[in-house]
């Protein structure tokens, strides 16, 4: 038996610019951080005990006895890629699905990491994220960037430059006790709504001219934003004003990012003396994130109580195996 652990991102600044079709022309980058809250995925042999031979467990139960008539498109597909046969496998999370926090591409690095474990292989972070962005991408073919698989992988709080050439991680530099003093101003709500983001970028495809310029702006704010980090000098404020300014200009990529509900508590957040904030992942529903120094945070609570509010606290690690018990298993005809 295996199970993976393998943590939800968040990202601040560059999302869009992670997208094939624009980072092999323009090139991208993102600044996000994994944060502690997970998923794990369960995977062990199936015993030859039923009368089906891929018993899965999600959000729903299937019992199948051809990999080709499983429903979920990840876990049919990784399958054949990986010659995976006669499997159990259980999801659960510790966060809702469809939310903007990379869940499914959380899933795809979790579940790629459990296969190779069942196969007595260690795969690093980098085939893992490649393999999750080839399963999400290419064969499952579904809209979407590179960063969220990338993240999910490796862990932290890291800068991702992306090139015609691919990509490369690299870890913010940033000291313990500044890195916290940034964890203790953003407060995170749950909006309640959910939507697939692939969905909702196949709906926002970026091609207009003017939609392109946001796009340059929004990864020249990356750079930006790292100094802010990095450089002590520097008010964490800004890290802040820095988040609305991104906001604004995201919103103006396509007419499904944001709806009037969303733009109504965003308001309410910066009247209640939040300094920015922004809703993760593509768009349309989710999680919404805000930065207020610590005497507004009352006010900011009270604003959103309407809203489910999730404590969190970043992290490190990235996906990881933390159960290993090899099998002893003959492949069936």
């Amino acid at each position: 038996m295996i199970i993976t652990k393998t943590p939800f991102r968040m990202s601040f600044f560059g999302g869009g610019t992670d997208m094939e079709h624009y980072f092999r022309e323009y090139g991208g980058a993102v600044l996000s951080t994994t944060f502690d809250k997970y998923c794990y995925v369960n995977v062990r042999h199936l015993p030859p005990f039923f009368e089906y031979r891929t018993e899965l467990s999600y959000s729903r139960t299937e019992r199948v006895c051809s990999i080709d008539d499983i429903q979920h498109p990840a876990i049919r597909n990784a399958m054949k890629m990986m010659d995976m046969r006669d499997l159990r496998l259980t999801y659960e999370a510790d966060l809702p699905a469809r939310s903007g926090l990379g869940t499914s591409s959380s899933f795809a690095v979790g579940m790629l990491n459990a296969f190779y474990a069942l196969k007595g292989k260690y795969a690093d972070k980098r085939k893992l994220a490649d393999n999750a962005i080839y399963l999400e991408r290419t064969l499952c073919a579904e809209a979407g960037g590179w960063q969220d698989q990338i993240a999910a992988a490796y862990g932290g709080f890291n800068k991702i430059i992306f090139s015609p050439e691919g990509y490369e991680v690299n870890p913010v530099i940033i000291s313990p006790k500044r890195k916290n003093a940034l964890n203790e101003r953003l407060l995170l709500f749950f909006t309640g709504f959910t939507r697939f983001s692939a969905d909702i970028q196949s709906r926002n495809q970026w091609t207009a001219e003017d939609t392109m310029l946001h796009l340059r702006e929004m990864q020249s704010l990356v750079d930006e934003a790292e100094k802010v980090l990095t450089d002590t000098e520097q008010n964490l404020a800004e890290f802040g004003r820095l988040l609305d300014y991104t906001w604004t200009l995201k919103r103006q990529t396509g007419k499904d990012i944001s709806t009037a509900k969303i733009d109504e508590l965003y308001a309410k957040g910066l009247a209640a003396g939040a300094l920015g904030g922004k809703l993760l992942g593509a768009g349309g529903g989710g999680f919404l994130l805000f930065y207020a120094e610590p005497e507004y945070h009352e006010n900011v609570m009270e604003a959103m109580k309407e809203l489910l509010y999730i404590p969190f606290l970043f992290e490190n690690n990235g996906t990881r195996v933390i159960h290993y018990t090899p099998e002893t298993y003959e492949m069936k005809d």
